[in-house]
């Protein structure tokens, strides 16, 4: 349930509420807005009385929340959650721009690529380090080698880093090197991987499973916040359907959708979408113009001999290039990159 704090209550009223809450068998979130505080208790009790915490001082109203996403709706906090890391807010009227290769391929490689991305305007450098691919017999990453390529050219370029953890045993591994975690498509539904992920104290970046309806997204959203870690990103990135001619069905709808029921941030990763390189740019237009609040854009100098996606993967003056368009249509919508 949700409790709606006076604006008037004291600090001491706010600790009383909690407390009784958690005697009551709750565990308890804050979410402090612009105008007012609001608690939610979240456990299974059916027949709990609200009536005995809209009696206590300082609460101004008590209702239940009827989504099974609790922390993520926007019953229970209704500003837009701002992800902020050093100077980069995610989730503000700049809309944030990550672009890097599929996977950290060489030092030359991420570097010759970083460069790009800072010359383009983007913040946030992508890259796999271990990479989940169909066949195991395909290129799976260079592991320690490539996360420490690619924070030393974040670093060199003044760029944050964004890459995938695949494993619980590897958080304390990637924790060292990148700025945001990265839950790919097929993970989505890894919970012991989300609760532990849930514990850390960097931004996680949840990628929407290869069929997951938007319900069940936002409840694997649910498991991170649900242990504490309250800086969470959506990323769009595409759903299976029997469409073939596209690598997957760009489900554009799902970030003006999940705006209206969650106050977390929505990227758009149209590269793995549509996995063709021709495609991308018209669906990053689209994606902007939709309200995503970041992208997700996969970039290479040498496409044809990538190790892995290199048909999704635009050409560094054509990245350059998309970005000019972008900030156009940006500040039609009243909004900036």
């Amino acid at each position: 349930m949700v409790i709606i704090l006076d604006n008037s209550a004291s600090e001491q009223q706010v600790e009383d509420v909690v407390k009784h809450l958690e005697d009551y068998g709750f565990q308890v979130h804050k979410s402090v807005g612009v105008e007012r505080t609001i608690l939610g208790a979240i456990g299974v009790q059916p027949d709990f009385d609200v009536r005995k915490v809209k009696i206590l001082n300082g609460v101004s109203d008590v209702y239940r929340v009827t989504v099974p996403f609790k922390l993520a709706s926007r019953s229970f906090k209704e500003d837009n959650t701002v992800v902020k890391i050093k100077d980069v807010e995610i989730g503000k009227d700049k809309i944030t721009l990550m672009a890097g290769p599929c996977s950290i391929e060489s030092e030359e490689q991420i570097f010759k690529l970083a460069e790009v991305v800072s010359k383009s305007g983007s913040q946030i450098l992508r890259g796999g380090a271990f990479k989940p691919r169909s066949s195991p017999y395909s290129f799976q990453g260079l592991g320690e080698e490539g996360l420490k390529y690619i924070r030393q050219a974040a670093d060199e370029f003044n760029l944050l880093v964004i890459t995938e953890v695949m494993e619980i045993k590897y958080i304390d591994l990637i924790y060292k090197y990148t700025d945001i975690f990265q839950i790919g498509a097929r993970n989505m539904q890894n919970f012991p991987l989300l609760k532990e992920l849930g514990k850390t104290d960097k931004p996680i970046m949840l990628k929407r499973g290869l069929s997951a309806q938007i319900e069940e997204w936002l409840m694997s959203a649910e498991y991170i916040l649900s242990e504490g870690n309250k800086d969470v990103l959506l990323c769009e990135r595409g759903i299976r359907t029997f469409e073939k001619y596209t690598r997957n069905t760009f489900d554009l709808s799902a970030v003006p959708v999940v705006h209206k029921k969650s106050h977390l941030p929505v990227i758009a990763d149209p590269s793995h979408a549509t996995g063709l390189r021709d495609q991308v740019p018209p669906m990053a237009r689209a994606a902007v113009a939709a309200g995503a609040d970041g992208l997700m854009i996969e970039i290479h100098h040498d496409p044809e001999h990538a190790f892995s996606d290199g048909p999704q993967a635009l050409l560094p003056n054509d990245y350059i290039n998309l970005v000019q368009e972008l900030k156009m249509i940006a500040k039609a919508i009243g909004r900036d990159i």
